[in-house]
């Protein structure tokens, strides 16, 4: 379907395409469907627009992407059918594995979406190889299952549209995480160690463009952004710009 640029909501309606035809192409589970449209709920609270309070949070994932030691991405099938040109682009700027994550799991869809991340210029893509299955304790889906040479030994995660579960689970095992997630009151923002509240579609590329921005600052600089963000801080900011956007469209 073609929509047009006219349109008041065009991205939020193209946005919604893309994952339509990422389910006709296997790459979304239809859960993933409506996943999105819970958080799209919340976006649209928001104002489709990126929070103030969340650009500090980009700051600090940056940050701590850029001075880990093995940093990896989580990719599920959604985060592959919005945003896969962007993620392998964030891949590449902070030196990161991409690893293939899913729920609904099957060998079919996980190949696919990998595919996917390598015609988008992805080199290589943990999750796919059936050798190297390493289960995370505590985690009762099948996301318990990593790539031992990738999540598994890695010390900075960066997780999209997760289950709180295993951002719980990832940070018992002494891995750092960084989640994207438009819902502040969730599981998963309250247990990673940077949380982004905003749309993917959008979040993504801004980390591309801070983390680009913020390569050529030293080591000690980078482990000082880190240090100064509190996450819990800075989510009961979110709720406030929430509480302030709302509050001005019910007086509009």
């Amino acid at each position: 379907m073609r929509i047009s640029p006219n349109h008041p909501r065009f991205r939020s309606l193209e946005t919604r395409e893309r994952l339509v035809r990422g389910f006709q192409a296997g790459i979304v589970a239809p859960q993933g469907l409506i996943a999105h449209g819970r958080g799209e709920a919340f976006d649209y609270l928001f104002g489709e627009i990126t929070p103030k309070s969340s650009q500090a949070a980009a700051k600090a994932a940056a940050a701590l992407l850029l001075s880990a030691r093995n940093p990896v991405i989580s990719v599920n099938g959604n985060t592959a059918a919005l945003v896969p040109r962007d993620i392998v682009r964030l891949a590449h700027s902070v030196h990161a594995g991409l690893e293939v994550n899913l729920f609904h799991r099957s060998v079919t869809r996980g190949r696919t979406i990998a595919s996917l991340l390598k015609r988008n210029g992805a080199s290589h893509v943990f999750g796919v190889n059936v050798s190297s299955r390493l289960r995370i304790p505590g985690v009762a889906s099948p996301r318990r299952i990593v790539d031992a040479q990738g999540i598994g030994d890695a010390d900075v995660v960066l997780v999209s549209l997760e289950d709180g579960d295993r951002a719980e689970a990832l940070r018992r095992a002494g891995k750092m995480v960084i989640a994207i997630d438009l819902n502040p009151m969730s599981r998963t923002s309250r247990a990673a160690t940077v949380t982004i509240v905003d749309n993917i579609i959008r979040a993504i590329p801004e980390l591309v463009r801070v983390t680009m921005k913020m390569k050529p600052l030293s080591k000690s600089r980078l482990s000082a952004t880190v240090t100064n963000f509190d996450n819990e801080r800075n989510l009961r900011r979110v709720m406030k710009d929430l509480i302030r956007y709302m509050q001005g469209w019910s007086q509009s």
